[in-house]
C-alpha cells in the first residue's frame, strides 16, 4: 500500500505538457533533490524520442525513469513510432512485468497529436484540454498553465514556461532552470 502512495505523489519535480495551436511544449525544471536537500540545479528530465518526433519527460527515480525511456523507445520502434499503441504496451508491461512494477516514476510523453501520461498502476491518460502535468510541482504547474491558456493568448511554449515559474514559485521540489523541448 505504500508503495502505491509513493507513485501518486512523486516528490522530484515538476513536468508539464502543453498544446496549443497545433504545437505541443513540454516543460521540467532541473532540480534533482535527495530527501530535504537539493543536490543538482540543472538536470535534464526531457528526452526527444523517435527521431525528434516525440518528447517524453518524467518523474521520480531517475535510474527507473531511464530504464523506462528504454522500453518506450524500444516500443517505438516496434510500432512504427506509433505513439499511442507503444504507450498502450508499455503501460501493460510496466503494470504486469514484476521487475517493472518496482519502477518509481511516471512519464509524459507527446507527439503533435497527444499527450500521454502513463504510470506502473497501467494508467494511460490523455488530458481533456490539451494540459498535463507530473510530479510535486504538477498540480501548481496544471493550475497555472489551465488559467494562462483561457486567459492569455500565449504560445504553447510561453504557457509552459510561465507556468512552470508559477510552480517553481511555489513548490520546494521545483526550481526555475526550466527546459522546454517544442514539437
Amino acid at each position: 500500500m505504500a508503495r502505491e502512495k509513493t507513485r501518486e505523489h512523486v516528490r522530484s519535480t515538476t513536468v508539464l505538457a502543453v498544446r496549443r495551436d497545433g504545437k505541443i511544449a513540454m516543460a521540467a525544471d532541473g532540480q534533482v533533490t535527495l530527501g530535504d536537500t537539493v543536490v543538482k540545479h540543472g538536470a535534464k528530465k526531457l528526452r526527444r524520442l523517435a527521431d525528434g518526433k516525440i518528447v517524453a519527460g518524467f518523474a521520480g527515480s531517475t535510474a527507473d525513469a531511464q530504464a523506462l525511456f528504454g522500453r518506450f523507445e524500444a516500443k517505438l520502434q516496434e510500432y512504427r513510432g506509433n505513439l499511442e499503441r507503444a504507450a498502450v504496451e508499455l503501460a501493460k508491461e510496466w503494470r504486469t512485468d514484476r521487475a517493472l512494477r518496482r519502477l518509481d516514476a511516471l512519464l509524459i510523453v507527446a507527439d503533435r497529436e497527444h499527450i500521454l501520461l502513463l504510470s506502473g498502476n497501467g494508467d494511460l491518460i490523455e488530458p481533456d484540454d490539451g494540459v498535463l502535468a507530473i510530479g510535486s510541482g504538477g498540480p501548481y504547474a496544471l493550475a497555472a498553465a489551465r488559467a494562462l491558456m483561457q486567459h492569455t493568448k500565449l504560445s504553447a511554449t510561453a504557457v509552459a514556461e510561465d507556468a512552470m515559474r508559477i510552480a517553481a514559485a511555489i513548490c520546494v521540489y521545483t526550481n526555475d532552470h526550466i527546459l522546454v523541448e517544442e514539437l
